[in-house]
Formats: C-alpha cells, structure tokens, sequence
C-alpha cells in the first residue's frame, strides 16, 4: 500500500511540473546566448526569401539580429526573391555587395525590419489612417491601406505575402520591392570613381624627332592583352648594379640624372604593361607627384615604388580620395625611399621573417614578410602581395605591382582616415 502511494505521489508531482513548464513563456534566447530554433531569424534564413537572407549573412547584421529578438519582437518587411534578382538595378547591387559600402549596406537591411510585432490586423485601413514606425535603422516607414482593395502598403511596396512566417519572437511580411532609405540612395548617387574625377588621359606631353624636328606622331591604340608597342629592352635599361651611382654632393662627382625622362619612362611602361591605369592616373593627373619624383630622381634619389593595380584601386572610397591631400598620403605611402627588386625584398624577408621599409610618408613604415612563396607587405586584411614583379627597373626606380591599396596601422579606424595631414617628405639619398 504505501509502494502505490509512493508512486501515486511521483506521477501527480510530474503532471504538476509539467503544466508549469507549459504555463512557462518561450524565451527567444536560450541561457547560453544561442538562438532557439522557432525564432524568426530561423524562420527566415530557412524560408523562401533566400535573397534576402543571404545578403543579412553577407552583411553580419545575424549576431545584432539575434541580440535584438533576445530583448523583443520584431517585424520583418522581406522582399520578394525576383525584387532583389531581376528588378534590381545591377549597378546598384553591385555598389551594395562591394566590401566598401558594407555600411550602406546594414543600414538598407535594417530599413525593412521594425523592433516591434505588427500584425495584419493592426495594419491601418486606409492612407489617411496611416502610421509611422521607426525601424532598427533609425530610418521612418509608412504603414497605409486601401479601403477599396483591401492591400496593404509599406511606403510604396505593396505587401503580398502578409504573415508568411510567424513565430513567437517575430512576423515575416512579404512584399513586392525593395525598401530603399533616403541615406543609401544618397551614398549610391554620390558615389565616384578615379576615372569619374580624371581630367586628362596621361599621355605626357608631346615629342619632337631629333632627325625631323618635328613632332612625332602618336602611335596608334593598343589593344587590350597586346604586346608592348616598344621591345622590352627599350622601355627598360639593364639590371641594377650593386649600388646606385653617387648622389650629386660637395665633395663627390656631379653625376646629372634626367629624373624627368626616368618617371615618364616607368609610367609609360606602367601603362603598356597593363592592369595599373589608375595609379598612372594620380601620378599625373589627380596629383603632381610625376614631377615630384622625377625632381628628386633628378637629384640623386632612388625610389621603389609598390604600385596597386586597377582592381585593387577600385575598391578605394570616396571617403578615402575626397579628404585635402588624401591621393598624396596615398601614394607617399607606396614609395620606399630605397632601390629595392623583387629578388632582393624576396630574400630579406626568407632571411629575417619581416622586414620595415622607410615610406615617403613619415614616419610611417611598411612591413614585409615571406608568404606563399612571395612578398607580403602590410597587416591583416589590409596586406597585399607583391603580384607583378620587376614592372619596371633602372638602377634609379623600381616598380613593383601588388594587389592590394596599403595603409599605416594607425590609419585603419575611420577616425583617424578623417585627420589624414601633408606630411614633410625627405627621402634618403642613394648610396
């Protein structure tokens, strides 16, 4: 008798623990921090809005997502997958998925998300009853309807797909377009390039044949992937020797270097050599950095020049460009005041495991260091490798190609991209 009531009072204490845990609400973050599987966000990432889902991953807003349902409900507006694959404007997404406007990005996400749980049947029934919501970009939507139709609009995308996913930590709404803040498209119209802002093709100036005396004419249009139109050895001079000829001094000999006719030699060969159009852009027509080197060439110096192609100068911002002296800063930062090779950098960096080079921009250093069988110049994401070697070498300058656009460590925050200053530059002279 007292083994039944034992269990008589076991299983009445189960049937009470078990209406508690069904009177118990669902939280929509477990104690670990880890989302639970009926929350919207997976909802969402399962769901047929696979578009949209995919540029939330793309744009790392999961984790600010998954902190926010952890405090409250939210309402996405999602759009359907055809608005964001085939109505969408390309250049337009292609201006959102580039690594630069990541933040243009976010804020257009957010802009269709709502920290609070609308339902259909709390939606406005006609324009004049229309209601304002603040969304997680801090951006305003409109709600309205039509008393007519029944449709229910958010700005001027009409939603189709009213509760296509609901969970209790939030609300799936389909709708026909793409929500597009005010901010994003001013980022989108504002956008510019480096040949947007370009005055001239850098063509130098013009030349006279010695024979004729007169000018020459230019030579015709070269075709994409074609040969240079000068041979190899004409546009380059022999290899360096072991040290550069003696700068001009009081107590040496006077040696003249046409520093001039070096510069517009490397940046003419930059340009037939292909794939670095935008860096010969800036040298001669965003900047007068052409004559400033070819000044001090002129004067006894030797250069190094990492020289990014045209991929990785695109990626450049405008926020990056449009500050006073920025291209100059830019640039200061890719010249070493040293006549350095492929070879020669290869071997000092399997040598020592890194290695500081002296920039132009003072005091600032780049660092270089053996990886994958080549050169690494830079930290983290912001490294780039040495890609063309030996573009252009004359015992005076050197031009090495990278892949990538460097900047000092100190310079990666966006706050201290916005205090860029001219520095004073005082190369070393060759030895």
């Amino acid at each position: 008798m007292a083994f039944l009531l034992f269990n008589f009072v076991l299983l009445l204490s189960g049937f009470r623990f078990s209406l508690a845990l069904q009177e118990t609400p669902l939280q929509n973050v477990s104690h670990s921090g880890q989302i639970n599987s009926n929350s919207v966000l997976v909802a969402l990432l399962d769901s047929h809005y696979t578009e949209l889902a995919e540029l939330v991953e793309k744009a790392l807003l999961l984790q600010t997502l998954e902190e926010t349902v952890g405090k409250r409900n939210i309402t996405i507006f999602a759009p359907k997958n055809e608005a964001l694959e085939q109505d969408l404007d390309p250049e337009f997404k292609r201006f959102l998925l580039e690594p630069g406007n990541l933040k243009s990005l976010q804020t257009l996400l957010l802009y269709h998300i709502v920290p609070k749980r609308i339902e259909p049947h709390s939606w406005p029934k006609s324009a004049a009853d229309s209601t304002h919501h603040t969304t997680l970009s801090n951006d305003q939507v409109e709600l309205s309807g039509q008393d007519s139709s029944g449709a229910k609009f958010i700005g001027r995308a009409k939603v189709i797909n009213p509760n296509a996913v609901n969970r209790p930590d939030g609300v799936i709404h389909g709708i026909e377009q793409l929500l597009i803040p005010r901010s994003v498209q001013q980022d989108f119209n504002n956008r510019r390039s480096l040949r947007s802002i370009s005055a001239v093709k850098p063509e130098g100036a013009p030349e006279v044949d010695p024979r004729t005396h007169r000018l020459k004419k230019p030579a015709p249009p070269v075709l994409p992937g074609a040969p240079p139109v000068l041979p190899i050895y004409d546009a380059m001079a022999p290899g360096p020797s072991l040290a550069p000829a003696p700068a001009p001094g009081p107590g040496g000999p006077r040696h003249h270097f046409n520093g001039m006719r070096q510069v517009k030699d490397f940046i003419q060969t930059l340009v037939q050599y292909g794939g670095y159009n935008e860096m010969a852009d800036i040298l001669v027509n965003l900047t007068s950095l052409a004559t400033e080197m070819g000044r001090l060439v002129s004067e006894g110096y030797v250069l190094t020049v990492l020289a990014p192609n045209d991929e990785a100068m695109a990626k450049l911002t405008t926020d990056q460009l449009s500050e006073p002296g920025a291209p100059e800063q830019i640039i200061y930062y890719h010249v070493i005041p040293e006549y350095q090779t492929e070879e020669s950098m290869y071997n000092a960096v399997r040598r020592f495991g890194k290695v500081s080079y002296d920039t132009l921009r003072l005091p600032h250093k780049v660092v270089a260091q053996e990886a994958d069988g080549s050169v690494k110049f830079g930290h983290g994401e912001g490294s780039a490798y040495l890609f063309d070697p030996d573009i252009y070498i004359d015992g005076r300058i050197s031009v090495q190609g990278i892949d990538g656009v460097l900047f000092p460590p100190e310079d990666q925050s966006k706050e201290e991209k916005k205090t860029i200053k001219v520095a004073t530059v005082k190369p070393r002279r060759g030895k």
